[in-house]
């Protein structure tokens, strides 16, 4: 085997952190030292069907072609009706439910092994907001045959090869963001050209999509426009008509989205009181917490967890996950 995922510090007991969500981070053996992995469901390890909540601190894109049951990512449960795609992005909270049969392979890797192209990480977590895609058969094909190439070149390990998978990676990625959404719930990937995305042309649009990135960490949320701004090296109004001109949105108004969205998934997903909810989505005070929650969703943080039943539902790409995404 040449890839596993395992929790940091902890083996592969999958017993939660301090936060209650486990995190899973992408550990390649020896003598490959890519930070790339691909495999099936058993070669990857029991990590890689894990029925618990969890989030990784790398990328997975998941080609399931056998199975029944469900897989839930984030606030969304989809039915398994292979083949499809899942892609799943840093930080993201995802789980596998009432599998059985489960086949298919898994893709890992860190956003380091996208050096030949950067953008494509861009590209990866608008796929990860749209997460669950259905394939058709042409589109199964293709699929398929890109898989099995990236598979065999991974496994053969022949000279170059490294070159190799981070362009087979490459047109996996600018393939699938191709593919059709059912609605736009969420904004569509930035137009692709030769692997630049338009949004990162210029210097605002990089640093726009840099603090998306920041937002989806799984590091944990970030509090402040002004804390954003110093871990991207720029200044608050430069990071601020960036972002405004990228999304048309204010970064204030996405950090609270991206707070909100974290504490959704902290309540669905973990058995953390609203207190420790609240401490880990960055309130000091419960009490103002409910109130911005309250505020932002129409429900209290209790009522929307006992709620859990009008979200935790089967889906056929009716609802995408995501940032954007409402319960």
């Amino acid at each position: 085997m040449r890839g596993s995922t395992v929790l940091p510090g902890q083996g592969n007991n999958g017993e939660p952190g301090e936060d209650g969500m486990p995190t899973h981070r992408l550990q390649v053996p020896m003598p490959n030292a890519l930070p790339f992995a691909i495999g099936t469901f058993d070669t990857i390890g029991p990590m890689s069907r894990a029925p618990f909540p969890h989030r990784h601190t790398f990328h997975e894109i998941v080609h399931v072609t056998g199975g029944t049951g469900g897989h839930v990512v984030d606030l969304s449960r989809f039915a398994l009706r292979p083949p499809h795609l899942c892609f799943i992005a840093p930080g993201q909270v995802h789980h596998w439910e009432g599998v059985t049969g489960l086949e298919g392979r898994v893709i890992l890797f860190t956003d380091d092994f996208l050096v030949d192209h950067p953008a494509d990480r861009y590209v990866l977590r608008a796929l990860a907001r749209r997460s669950w895609l259905d394939l058709t058969d042409d589109a199964a094909r293709d699929t398929a045959r890109l898989v099995a190439d990236l598979d065999a070149e991974y496994r053969e390990g022949a000279a170059g090869f490294q070159s190799v998978l981070r362009a087979l990676l490459h047109i996996l990625v600018v393939r699938s963001a191709r593919l059709p959404a059912p609605r736009p719930a969420v904004a569509p990937p930035p137009p692709v050209h030769d692997g630049i995305s338009s949004a990162s042309h210029s210097r605002p649009g990089s640093v726009a999509s840099e603090f998306e990135t920041l937002l989806g960490a799984p590091a944990g949320v970030v509090r402040s426009v002004r804390a954003c701004a110093e871990r991207l090296g720029v200044s608050v109004s430069y990071l601020s008509e960036a972002v405004k001109a990228a999304t048309g949105r204010t970064p204030g108004e996405l950090i609270r989205q991206a707070r909100v969205h974290e504490a959704k998934r902290l309540l669905l997903r973990t058995e953390l009181s609203v207190r420790q909810v609240a401490q880990r989505v960055g309130f000091d005070d419960p009490a103002y917490f409910c109130r911005f929650f309250r505020r932002e969703t129409g429900a209290s943080p209790g009522d929307f967890r006992r709620g859990v039943g009008d979200f935790h539902h089967d889906h056929r790409l009716e609802s995408i996950a995501g940032p954007d995404s409402s319960a």
